[in-house]
């Protein structure tokens, strides 16, 4: 599971950076506060790839989504994607989960056959 939501996570870092491009030309809020919660973002983006196995990580991604669907107020595309982000974390916690626990019953299985 780390592995998908972590990727998704630095796909996130770009998007973001992007849209600090496009938030420059399209509001009227200045450049350093544009430049701030964008940094911000993307920084949680990139700790968050490394708490995914703590307790609340997985939380706090679905948090980081929830505020980039919620930048859309500044950049409406951002509605669209972070739409698809969120739905990205889905199935990257969803499909990771699965993953996770077929690897665990493999290894059991393979540990039971080889008694060594």
């Amino acid at each position: 599971m780390r592995t998908l939501c972590a990727s998704t996570l630095i796909g996130e870092v770009f998007v973001i950076g992007f849209a600090g491009l496009v938030a420059m030309q399209l509001s009227d809020l200045s450049a350093a506060t544009i430049w701030t919660v964008s940094g911000i973002a993307m920084l949680l983006c990139v700790l968050l790839c490394g708490m995914l196995t703590r307790p609340g990580g997985i939380q706090l991604g679905w948090a980081l989504q929830i505020a980039l669907i919620a930048s859309g107020l500044v950049v409406p595309t951002m509605f669209f994607l972070g739409a698809v982000f969120a739905a990205l974390w889905w199935a990257s916690v969803h499909f990771g989960r699965k993953i996770d626990e077929a690897k665990a019953r493999w290894a059991a299985q393979a540990e039971a056959a080889d008694p060594a």
